[in-house]
Formats: C-alpha cells, sequence, structure tokens
C-alpha cells in the first residue's frame, strides 16, 4: 500500500512536515503532493492519504488547500474505502485553532472516506517543532498505513 501525503499551506510549514511525515513513512513508499496541483480524481482507495493542512486567517483553509476543496465540493466523488489521517497546523492564541485540518477532514468523511489515528494538531505557540511533532506522530500511525 503506497502512502500519498497531500499539504495545504500558507507559509511553507506544511511542506516541512509533509517531508517530515514522508521521511517517517519511507518503509510504504511515500509520495508527496501540493493539493493546489493535485487532481481529486486522482485520490485510490488502495493508498493511504495523509492530509497535512494549516489553517488561515479566520479559520479557513489556506491558499493551497482551496483548488482541492472546491474540485472536492464540485466533484462530489465517493471516496468510500478511502483511508485517511490529519495532520493539523495552527495556533492556539485563536478560536479556531487547527481547523483548517477539520474542514478537509470533514469535506473528505462526508464523501465516505474513514479517518484514522490520532488527528494531530500542532501548535505554534508551544515549542515544539512541527516536524518533530510530525515526525513522531506518523512512527505512531504507521501500523495503521496496511490496515
Amino acid at each position: 500500500m503506497s502512502v500519498v501525503i497531500l499539504y495545504g499551506t500558507e507559509t511553507g510549514t506544511g511542506e516541512l512536515v509533509a517531508d517530515a511525515i514522508a521521511d517517517a513513512l519511507n518503509q510504504h513508499d511515500p509520495s508527496i503532493y501540493d493539493m493546489s496541483e493535485y487532481a481529486v480524481e486522482d485520490l485510490d482507495p488502495a493508498d493511504f492519504l495523509v492530509i497535512v493542512c494549516s489553517t488561515y486567517g479566520e479559520g479557513e483553509l489556506p491558499t493551497g488547500a482551496e483548488p482541492f476543496a472546491d474540485e472536492l465540493e464540485s466533484v462530489n466523488p465517493d471516496l468510500s474505502g478511502l483511508r485517511f489521517a490529519v495532520f493539523g497546523l495552527g495556533d492556539s492564541i485563536y478560536d479556531t485553532f487547527n481547523r483548517g485540518g477539520e474542514i478537509v477532514a470533514e469535506m473528505l468523511t462526508k464523501r465516505g472516506a474513514v479517518q484514522v489515528g490520532e488527528h494531530a494538531r500542532h501548535d505554534s505557540s508551544s515549542s515544539v517543532k512541527p516536524a518533530k511533532q510530525a515526525e513522531e506522530w506518523a512512527e505512531g500511525i504507521a501500523d495503521l498505513v496496511e490496515g
């Protein structure tokens, strides 16, 4: 089973986190894609999907995730059988802490996909580096990849 990592970012931190997750899951031949360049029709239930998504503005998706979200809405695919995990990025000083990852998770589950494992929520107000937290989180979900 292959791992597909999609990231949505505003400042680039999401891409760094996606790279750290790929390193931790390297035994599963991970592929990394910017959500803005990934077509919804390429989602495959045979893959394990990892979503990395930041939160922007007043709890919205980052610019990099908007094309994917818009395409999910317009195509409205049946994602039954697709399993995914989420690593969110945000700042706990805001009421909308980590809302971006939650939005994508809701969009996927609405279409039949199943979220597995802990929904990770990195807090940029903490002293924990996002890539370090992502690496530890990915090691924790490695067993879930095979199902």
